[in-house]
């Protein structure tokens, strides 16, 4: 047979092999053992709706490998709720997850000899975790998304969990009612899935249909949807099919198919995470990527889909436009994709995306591509003396993405928030939230509880934060993101001083403190490092391993 031999090693390397007898106590037969034996990576979990919705995945792409004549292995992968978490303590787990989960999904198929996997989640740190494991193992794979959630509704508005937290800003200043306050509380996640707009989960499920480990057409169905269940059967019979003509990810995952993922995501205006995620990604893989290539694509893409969190359309309503594969076709035609790379299905992209419409069903949700939102992509690469080894800033949405202030500085999450709900923040000022990337945090959280304060206190346009963390998804302003070398590692965002003035300027890619340079040198001298948050457990093992946010915060 044309499969991976690695679980027949096991089953039939010796003729009287002992390892087959607890297969035999898990209902297997003897014919069995001729079968390729495919695990399934079930995210399945009751703790967060993004999750909660996953095991009728499973149990159909189980039901599908076992038609397909494979063997299915069920097995589990942990999960935090990053909307769950956020503003609190366990918010420094949630990119710990993302390597928890690799790490569980490689010893899993690596500890049994899994001749494939499928693997199918949910919330943020599930799609890059089980994506890193896929490149790390390299057996046949394809991940299968759980599916968005669909949108909350009160009083003729669509909402997402952002305006819950929103809300929260908007609320506290006197500017919104109890009433509508609770009622987007209670109405903002109408169901299971995962955060409904534009945000890390649905940024990186769609990539994955771009990268060729997902089905296309399956990233924005709504997961209570039926055709969510049926597209990750289908998903089970391509991954067969995969298994026994031995395409493995790594013939996929290259540096071509790596920027048609980072094209894609650029052209949707998705997440900032995506940068982070991609390095880890193609750190997996072995494939060169670098923070200049996501500027480089940026330059080249424009934003051509008016979604949230800057935009106003939903993950459905792309979904109902023609979704992932429509956009690909447009960017396709537009010379803008590498159409010869391999897909998990054997075909080439292009091929994929042949009976595909030239434009979209519904041009608002989708615009064609002489008709962009912004004529470059978003995610910018800023450099300057702030951030030598770079940081990340979402520079859409803004009408002046141009800001220099002075230095409000805080080295935790907490106190920003205060001083922001307490109107200590003024128009004008810049925010510096510090010792919170991957090393110092430690696991980089997101700042979406103070970014959301800030838009609803009506200071989206006027305020800027930069930090070490990381943002949500579902943030957007004028804000910068994994600043490095981070506060804890002594880099110049450790040097900042109240009121220090500080330029953040996306038109020249720019973070600047404006402090002289002897100035520098002096507080360099004077800066002591501060000891570890967490020194046992999986912090502090996350704390010590971790390599910084420019290289994708991996840690092998």
């Amino acid at each position: 047979m044309a499969y991976n031999e690695r679980s027949r090693h096991i089953t039939q390397g010796v003729e009287r092999s002992p390892n087959r007898a607890m297969y035999y106590a898990l209902g297997y037969e003897k014919a069995d053992f001729d079968e390729p034996m495919i695990g399934i990576a079930n995210g399945h979990s009751t703790i967060t709706p993004c999750n909660a919705g996953l095991q009728p995945l499973a149990d159909a792409a189980a039901a599908a490998l076992k038609a397909a004549g494979a063997n299915p292995q069920l097995f589990g992968t942990p999960t935090i709720s990053d909307g769950m978490a956020m503003g609190t303590e366990g918010m420094k787990y949630s990119l710990v997850s993302r390597e928890v989960i690799a790490d569980s999904i490689e010893t899993c198929v690596q500890g049994q000899w899994m001749d494939g996997v499928v693997v199918i989640g949910g919330c943020d740190k599930n799609m890059p975790g089980g994506m890193i494991a896929i490149a790390r193992t390299n057996v046949p794979a394809i991940y299968v998304y759980g599916g968005t959630i669909k949108p909350g509704h009160w009083k003729g508005q669509d909402l997402s969990i952002v305006s819950a937290f929103e809300a929260v800003g908007t609320f506290l200043a006197g500017r919104m009612s109890e009433e509508d306050f609770e009622g987007i509380e209670r109405n903002a996640c109408p169901s299971t899935g995962a955060c409904g707009g534009m945000y890390t989960a649905n940024t990186m499920s769609s990539s994955f249909e771009a990268l060729g480990l997902s089905l296309l057409g399956s990233a924005n169905m709504a997961n209570p949807d039926g055709e969510k269940a049926d597209s990750a059967a289908k998903s089970a019979q391509v991954l067969v099919e995969a298994v026994r003509r031995n395409i493995r990810p790594r013939d996929i995952i290259t540096r071509r198919s790596i920027e048609n993922a980072v094209t894609l995501v650029m052209a949707m205006g998705g997440s900032t995470n995506a940068v982070l995620h991609y390095l880890a990604i193609a750190h997996a893989a072995e494939v060169e990527w670098t923070l200049d290539d996501f500027e480089r694509v940026r330059r080249k893409v424009p934003v051509i889909c008016d979604l949230k969190p800057s935009g106003k359309y939903m993950a459905v309503d792309l979904h109902r436009a023609g979704g992932v594969p429509q956009v690909l076709k447009i960017l396709l035609n537009a010379g803008l994709l590498h159409g010869d790379c391999l897909t998990i299905t054997g075909r080439s992209l292009a091929e994929e995306l042949a009976e595909v419409p030239d434009a979209a069903a519904d041009q608002d949700v989708i615009r064609s591509i002489d008709r962009p939102l912004y004529t470059e992509g978003h995610l910018a690469i800023l450099k300057g003396n702030l951030a030598p080894d770079g940081a990340v800033a979402k520079i859409t949405g803004l009408k002046n993405p141009v800001i220099s202030g002075p230095a409000r500085v805080f080295d935790d999450e907490q106190s920003a928030m205060e001083a922001i709900l307490g109107d200590r923040i003024q128009p004008g000022d810049v925010l510096v939230l510090r010792y919170l990337g991957p090393k110092g945090g430690p696991g980089m959280p997101e700042m979406l509880a103070p970014t959301s304060a800030i838009i609803g206190r009506g200071l989206g346009e006027s305020v800027g934060l930069i930090t070490d963390g990381r943002f949500s998804g579902g943030t957007w302003g004028m804000v910068v993101g994994h600043v490095t070398p981070e506060a804890f590692d002594g880099g110049p965002i450790a040097l900042v001083e109240e009121g220090d003035r500080i330029t953040i300027d996306a038109h020249r890619k720019l973070i600047e403190l404006q402090v002289e340079g002897e100035e520098l040198a002096m507080r360099r001298e004077r800066w002591q490092p501060r000891p570890a948050r967490y020194s046992r457990g999986v912090l502090g093992k996350y704390a010590r391993l971790v390599q910084p946010a420019s290289r994708g915060a991996v840690t092998d």
